[in-house]
This record gives structure tokens, C-alpha cells and sequence, in this order.
């Protein structure tokens, strides 16, 4: 499946307490990716060891030369990295979005400014850990917030916290007496999972989007609304301009460009 941000549910964990890992040297982190509209440098972030190696690894084998921007929404993203859009591809490729996953690697300090990369995944009612795809990804483009515009984002972000937060403890609950082989009806689960949202509600306070990153939100633009929920692990540091020249090109009715946006090359550019 190409189309990933359905059902978008940000992360049942609060942001505060996700990790506070900053982006580190490596060898490998620059990437360069060459496309038929220009080239973009991209820097892996190493606080995102999972999605780093996999990354490289993929860029090594020369799995995304060749492959399109397939899914394109001027001032929100363009994604690539399905197989199946290679020219005579291989009916063996991995399907990338739910046959090849990787583990999320959620970092507060990692977010969707204009310019990051980030993982497609499916959305939270087939992928409730918000596993990654283990090669599409996309890179934000985003649009420009006002103060008041950011705390609607921040109402959004809270009420998916908290829809995301009760699904996954319904789920938890009725696992957890199942394998100790009692028998309790859907209801009973749900008296359960309420009690528990309760209590988590009276000890956690909302989430508030960090002053820095406002200030890159009102300035820079990006999709703050995706915080938490899709694993972001890297940043274009040079080539912005051809992010906007993606972004803006004619697209059909399922988001596809019109004519055909191709990375010719991904190749590794030492530090």
C-alpha cells in the first residue's frame, strides 16, 4: 500500500517521555540523492540507530536507484522508496509499507520541520506499535504557523494522544487475561481500560509543542501534527529548493506526478 498517512494517531506514549537522543558524527550519515528535478543532501541522524543502518544499508545495495516519488502533496510531503516503482522491477521486491517493517524510534528532539525525513508506515488500526516501512520515506515540506494555528495543532496532538493511548490499552488488557486463560466479555475490557485511562489522565499533563521548535514551525514551516507518530531520522541540509520543485509538480487524483519523478542515484558523501 503507497498511501500512508491514513488514520493518522499520534503516539500513545506522552512526548515528554520519549528520548532525548541528538542527531551524532558518522561516517556514512551524509547521504546524497540525485533526481531528474535536482539533488538533495540529506544527514542521517545517529540518534535513530535502527532507521540509520537500514537506510545505508539499503543506499549500499542500490535498492533506490531508479525508484519514483510516487505519492507527492504540495506543502505537506514527497515519498519514495517502493520497489514496485522501478522500471521492470522485480516481482521480489520487498513490499516496503507491511511485509518489511522496522521498530519506531520515536525522539522528541527529531520533528517535522521542513526539510526532515521520515519513515511511512501504516496507520494504527493494522500497525498499532507504528512500526516503520522498512524502505519508503518521505520528506516533509510543510507549510508556514501562526501561534494560534499551532495550538490547534497542539489540541490535535492531544486528542490523538489520548484516542491512541485508550486503543492500545483496550488491546493490552484483553491479551493480558486472555493468555491467562480467563474468560471476560468486551465490555468488561472496557470497564477495565476506562479505569486505567482515568488514572492516566489525572497523572499526565498535555502535550505542549517545545518553544524551539514553535519558533521553527512559525519561521521554517513543516507538518507539526506528525510529531510522535512517524519515526523522523534525518534532515536535507542542502536542497531544499528541490524539495519545493518536487512538491510543486502536477499530480493526478491519488497524488501521483503526472510525469514520472525518478531518484537516478542515492550514493553515501563521507563527512
Amino acid at each position: 500500500m503507497n498511501i500512508i498517512f491514513k488514520n493518522i494517531i499520534l503516539l500513545p506514549v506522552l512526548l515528554l517521555l520519549i528520548s532525548c537522543n541528538s542527531p551524532g558524527g558518522n561516517d556514512n550519515s551524509t547521504i546524497f540523492i540525485k533526481t531528474t528535478l535536482g539533488d538533495i543532501k540529506i544527514k542521517l541522524y545517529d540518534g535513530t540507530p535502527l532507521h540509520r543502518d537500514n537506510f545505508i544499508k539499503l543506499v549500499k545495495t542500490g535498492f533506490y536507484d531508479g525508484v519514483s516519488f510516487h505519492r507527492v502533496i504540495k506543502d505537506f510531503m514527497i515519498q519514495a522508496g517502493d520497489g514496485a516503482t522501478k522500471s521492470g522491477s522485480a516481482t521480489n521486491l520487498p513490499d516496503s509499507v507491511n511485509t518489511y517493517t522496522i521498530p519506531a524510534e520515536f525522539t522528541k528532539e527529531y520533528y517535522h520541520k521542513k526539510g526532515a525525513l521520515a519513515a511511512a508506515r501504516e496507520g494504527n488500526s493494522v500497525n498499532p506499535e507504528m512500526r516503520s516501512s522498512g524502505t519508503q520515506f518521505y520528506i516533509v515540506q510543510g507549510v508556514r504557523y501562526n501561534d494560534y494555528e499551532l495550538y490547534q495543532q497542539e489540541q490535535h496532538i492531544n486528542s490523538n494522544i489520548k484516542q491512541s493511548l485508550f486503543n492500545r490499552i483496550i488491546k493490552e488488557t484483553a491479551d493480558s487475561i486472555r493468555l491467562s486463560g480467563k474468560t471476560i466479555t468486551d465490555g468488561e475490557i472496557q470497564e477495565i481500560a476506562s479505569l486505567k485511562m482515568f488514572q492516566y489522565l489525572a497523572n499526565n499533563k498535555d502535550y505542549k509543542i517545545p518553544e524551539d521548535q514553535r519558533i521553527v514551525y512559525k519561521n521554517i514551516g513543516g507538518v507539526p501534527r506528525l510529531d510522535g507518530t512517524y519515526t523522523v531520522f534525518g534532515e536535507v541540509i542542502e536542497g531544499l529548493d528541490v524539495v519545493d520543485r518536487i512538491a510543486a509538480v502536477k499530480t493526478d487524483s491519488k497524488n501521483k506526478p503526472v510525469n514520472d519523478i525518478k531518484i537516478i542515484k542515492i550514493k553515501i558523501v563521507r563527512n
